[in-house]
Parts: structure tokens; C-alpha cells; sequence
């Protein structure tokens, strides 16, 4: 496994994350998957086997469900790897359920300690943005967390790019410690992460950790060309985070033959050059990659040690591209300003 360094840290992550969503299957998570605690700790065995050692949750997922039964399944492993768990969105009905205020991060870091069963958390991401909730508030009840010891590490997640900036700029003002990580859905089949947030992580030395990265298993290999889609797969089901409104399907067609192309040339699966590509784009520091079966995660796993040719990643690129929105391709009329950083 390669390990990257999480930019503006000095942690070490690897290029694979697994992501725990399919744990528990419940509270609005039924389509994501039904993943038990046996099953769980099969899953993270193989993981650690192969040298990958993150694992992300949230205390969304499953209402908790999913904490508990990664909590389990790591039982007597927890110096052997890192845990990546998120907070803001809502938890219940009351109206301090949810949210960044101090009083409910508070809350939220405690209960998700309690489920996952460890006294402190490797990376804690905030989920979206609470434009309810003062940024200074926020920062300042992250930096007590993590004066603690109850948190190590901090990272943002769905934020846009002013967002992100304001964060990073409150957080130098007052010396708080700053967002080191961002996770943002980026795939081949939706590009627009690159249009303001990659160039917004290179100059602020934020590292990107992705989820989603198969666009929620449409670039898995069973989308194809005149072939009705999959009713077993997560979109089928409801489980898919990327919304089927913002998916051109015959962009979707157009990349997946050229997936084929390279999947042919380098003996790797589709998912596995898509992956690939993804590992080869700025800032990119790890995948956090899904697996409903044992065997999906082995293929997943596969997505490592190699690397696809320049000429390669350039067919992806021009299969992939697309018009950029206002200012963006106003900026590209004047390449003489711009660093060209990818």
C-alpha cells in the first residue's frame, strides 16, 4: 500500500481508505448496504493485510449503527490503524442535534467516541457547512477537542471554496488549528472539484480525500452502452450519494469505453483504472473506496500498485472533460496568469 502525506500535516494516510457507510444498513441507510459486525471485521482483516489502515464513518450513517460496529470489529486493533469519523448533520429532533455550534460537536465528538469505543479520533470532519453557526465557534470548539486529546487531527467535508478559505483564514488569524483535509466527491464522471477547490487545496496545503469515487458505482463496469442498469446496485436501490439529476449517461458511456479500452491494455477491471486515474490527480491523498462484499473490496484493493502510462491518463482526461462554468474558462483565455498547476 502507498501512504501519502495528508498536506499541511505530518501524517501518513493510505492512498485507500475504507469507507463504512455499508455497516449497519438502517435509518435511511438500507440501500447503502447491510454489513454486521462478522462480516466487518473480515473486511478491516483484509485491509490491514493489505497495509490499508483508515478507516472512515459518521455518526449519520445508520444513526450510529455503523461507529457501533466498526467499533467492534477494530476491538483489540485500535494501535494498529486510523479513524476518520465526521459530525454536524442531524442526529435527532431537537434543534441542537445537528449542526457546528460548540454544543453539539461537543456532544457529537463524546457519543462517537462512546460507539467507536476508543478515547480519540485520528481525523474529525466537519460533515457541511452551518452557515447557522458562527465560523470562529465552530474552529474554537474543534481546537478544545483537540487541546483534549480527544480528536488528533481536523478536516472539512462538501465545503465550497470561500467556505474552506474563510476557515483556513479564522483559524491563522486567531492560531487555532486548521482543516488539514478535505473530502469531496470528485470521479471521472464529475469533474467539477478541479474547477476552484484542487487549485484552492494546492496553494493552502490542503490535502483531498475523496468519497464516492466510482460516482456511486457507475463506473464500477455494469453501466454500459444499450444495457439497462444494474437492480441490484446502489443507485437501483437508493443508496447512491451522487444524485442521478447531475449524471450525463452518455458522457457516463463515452468514459466507460475508453475504461475498456485501458482495462484490456493494463489487465485491470474498470473500477480499478478509474481509481487509478484518480490517484495520479493533485492533492488527491486517498480513496475512500466502498465494499457490500468481501470481493468488491479485493477488487477495490486492486486499484494499487501500478500506475497508468501519461498517454493513458490523457485519453481518460479528454473522455472525461467538459465546459467549464463563469469565471473559470473566462480565466483559461489568459494562460499567461495562470499557474497551470494541473
Amino acid at each position: 500500500m502507498e501512504y501519502r502525506r495528508l498536506n499541511g500535516s505530518g501524517l501518513f494516510v493510505p492512498a485507500l481508505t475504507l469507507g463504512t457507510g455499508t455497516f449497519g444498513g438502517s435509518h435511511g441507510f438500507e440501500g447503502w448496504g447491510h454489513t454486521g459486525t462478522n462480516e466487518a471485521a473480515r473486511m478491516i482483516d483484509m485491509c490491514l493485510d493489505a497495509g490499508l489502515n483508515m478507516f472512515d464513518t459518521a455518526d449519520i450513517y445508520s444513526r450510529g449503527l455503523s461507529e457501533e460496529i466498526l467499533g467492534k470489529a477494530i476491538a483489540q486493533k485500535r494501535n494498529r490503524l486510523l479513524i476518520a469519523t465526521k459530525g454536524t448533520f442531524p442526529m435527532g429532533d431537537d434543534p441542537n442535534s445537528k449542526g457546528a455550534s460548540r454544543f453539539h460537536l461537543t456532544e457529537a465528538c463524546e457519543e462517537s467516541l462512546r460507539r467507536l469505543g476508543t478515547d480519540h479520533i485520528d481525523l474529525y470532519y466537519i460533515h457541511g457547512f452551518d452557515s447557522n453557526t458562527p465560523v470562529e465557534e465552530t474552529l474554537r470548539a474543534l481546537d478544545d477537542l483537540i487541546a483534549s486529546g480527544k480528536i488528533r487531527y481536523i478536516g472539512c467535508s462538501n465545503f465550497s471554496g470561500w467556505q474552506l478559505m474563510k476557515s483556513l483564514s479564522i483559524s491563522e488569524r486567531y492560531g487555532w488549528s486548521r482543516y488539514i483535509a478535505h473530502q469531496v466527491y470528485y470521479s471521472l464522471l464529475n469533474r467539477d472539484f478541479e474547477w476552484e477547490l484542487m487549485p484552492l487545496g494546492i496553494d493552502q496545503q490542503v490535502g483531498t480525500v475523496v468519497w464516492s469515487p466510482l460516482a456511486a458505482g457507475r463506473l464500477g463496469g455494469r453501466y454500459r452502452r444499450n444495457c439497462p442498469a444494474p437492480e441490484d446496485g446502489r443507485v437501483a436501490r437508493g443508496g447512491a450519494p451522487v444524485r442521478d439529476n447531475i449524471v450525463s449517461y452518455e458522457r457516463l458511456y463515452n468514459i466507460v469505453d475508453v475504461l475498456d479500452e485501458l482495462a484490456e491494455e493494463t489487465g485491470k477491471t474498470v473500477a480499478q483504472v478509474a481509481l487509478n486515474w484518480l490517484l495520479q490527480r493533485p492533492t488527491i491523498c486517498s480513496l475512500v473506496i466502498g465494499a457490500s462484499t468481501e470481493e468488491q473490496l479485493r477488487q477495490n484493493l486492486g486499484a494499487v500498485g501500478w500506475t497508468l502510462t501519461p498517454e493513458q491518463v490523457k485519453r481518460l482526461d479528454a473522455a472525461s472533460r467538459t465546459q467549464k462554468p463563469y469565471p473559470y474558462w473566462h480565466h483559461d483565455q489568459r494562460p499567461e496568469f495562470s499557474s497551470q498547476l494541473f
